[in-house]
C-alpha cells in the first residue's frame, strides 16, 4: 500500500514538473528584469520566436538583417498572440488564421535561411547594397537584369531616379523570392494536410487548402503586374506625375487604384500614403546608417582601444534597437494599410 501511494505521488511530481516546464518554455516569464535562464533578456513572448532569434544571433546576419528578422517575428507575435484569443472564442474552428500563421512562420524561417535548407543565394554582407552589385548580375532574374541593364544604358533617368528604379527592382526580387518560399511551403505541407482529412473535418481543410491557392494566385497577379510596371518605367521613364518613390507605397497605391474606391476615399489614402511614405524613408536611412556604424565598429575593434570599443557598441546597440523599433512600426502600418485597401476595396466590389 505505502509502494502504490508512493508510486502515484511520483506521477502527481512528473506531471507536475512537465506542466511546469511546458508553461515556463512557451511563457517565458520577465522575472529579474526580463531575463531567461541564462541571464539574458527574452525578446519575445513565445518560445519558438525567441529560439529563431538566439539562432539568428548564433549564425551572426548582418545587423540590417537582423533588424529586418527582429521586425518581422515581432509581427509574428503580435498575430499569433490575437489568434491565440481568437481561438479561446471559437472564432478559428476552420484553423484558417491558425494555417496562415504557420505559413508566415515557415516563410520567416526560409527566407532568413533557417528553415534546414542549404541556401543557394550569395551570404549577405554589411555593405550598402547600391554600390555592391556585380554589374550585369544584380537580381537573379534575367528578365529584371535585361530590363535593368537596359534603363541604365538609355540616357533617361538622373541618377537619383536611377536610386529610385533600382529600389524597385530590388523589391521586386525581394517579394519573387518570397512567393517561392511561400509556394514551396505550401507545396511541402499539402500532403500533410491532404493525409490528416477525416470524413468530419474534411470540408474545413479542403477550405484552408483552397485558401493557400487563392493566396498564392494572388501573389503571383501582383508579381505580374509589378512586372508591367518596371517593364512599363524601363522604357517610358519616370512621368512628372509619379505620386511616390517608395517601392511599398507605389505597391500600395496601384493597389488601392484597382479598388472601386471613390475620388474623395483616393485622395485620403493619398495623403496617408504620404505620411507612411516619410516613415518608410527613414527606415531606410536607419538601415544605412546601421550598416555603417556596424563598419566602424568592426575597425574600431581591429584597433584595440576598449574605451574607444565601448563607445562604439554602445552607438551602434542603441543605433540596433532603434532600427528594429522603426522597422516593426514601419511593417505593422503597412500591414494596417494594405488590410484596409484591400477590405474597403471588397466592400465597394459587394455593393
Amino acid at each position: 500500500m505505502k509502494l502504490r501511494c508512493l508510486l502515484v505521488a511520483l506521477c502527481f511530481g512528473v506531471g507536475a514538473l512537465a506542466g511546469k516546464y511546458t508553461r515556463e518554455l512557451n511563457e517565458p516569464k520577465p522575472s529579474d528584469g526580463g531575463g531567461g535562464s541564462d541571464g539574458h533578456p527574452v525578446e519575445f513572448r513565445i518560445a519558438k520566436l525567441n529560439q529563431v532569434w538566439e539562432k539568428a544571433k548564433r549564425l551572426q546576419l548582418s545587423p540590417v538583417r537582423q533588424a529586418e528578422l527582429h521586425s518581422d517575428l515581432k509581427i509574428q507575435e503580435k498575430d499569433e498572440l490575437q489568434w491565440k484569443k481568437v481561438k479561446v472564442e471559437g472564432l478559428d474552428e476552420g484553423g484558417e488564421k491558425e494555417a496562415q500563421l504557420r505559413r508566415s512562420f515557415n516563410v520567416i524561417l526560409a527566407k532568413y535561411g533557417m528553415d534546414g535548407k542549404r541556401d543557394t543565394r550569395p551570404l549577405e554582407s554589411n555593405h550598402l547594397k547600391d554600390h555592391d552589385t556585380n554589374e550585369g548580375d544584380a537580381f537573379d532574374d534575367p528578365r529584371l537584369d535585361k530590363l535593368w541593364n537596359k534603363a541604365e544604358s538609355s540616357g533617361k533617368f538622373s541618377n537619383e531616379e536611377l536610386l529610385s528604379l533600382k529600389r524597385e527592382f530590388q523589391h521586386h526580387k525581394d517579394k519573387t523570392h518570397e512567393y517561392n518560399i511561400l509556394m514551396d511551403t505550401v507545396s511541402r505541407t499539402e500532403e500533410i494536410h491532404k493525409n490528416v482529412i477525416s470524413s468530419l473535418e474534411g470540408d474545413a481543410k479542403e477550405h484552408v487548402l483552397h485558401q493557400k491557392h487563392t493566396d498564392l494566385k494572388q501573389k503571383m497577379r501582383d508579381l505580374n503586374q509589378g512586372f508591367e510596371r518596371l517593364r512599363k518605367l524601363s522604357h517610358e521613364g519616370f512621368t512628372e506625375d509619379s505620386e511616390f518613390r517608395e517601392p511599398r507605397v507605389i505597391e500600395l497605391w496601384e493597389a488601392a487604384k484597382r479598388t472601386n474606391l471613390s475620388e474623395d476615399e483616393l485622395d485620403s489614402l493619398k495623403e496617408e500614403l504620404r505620411h507612411f511614405e516619410t516613415k518608410v524613408e527613414k527606415h531606410s536611412h536607419y538601415q544605412e546608417q546601421l550598416a555603417l556604424s556596424h563598419q566602424k565598429l568592426r575597425h574600431v575593434e581591429s584597433l584595440g582601444d576598449k574605451e574607444h570599443i565601448r563607445r562604439n557598441q554602445e552607438k551602434y546597440e542603441t543605433l540596433a534597437e532603434k532600427t528594429r523599433e522603426m522597422g516593426y512600426k514601419m511593417k505593422k502600418h503597412m500591414q494596417d494599410l494594405s488590410n484596409k485597401i484591400s477590405q474597403e476595396g471588397l466592400q465597394h466590389n459587394e455593393l
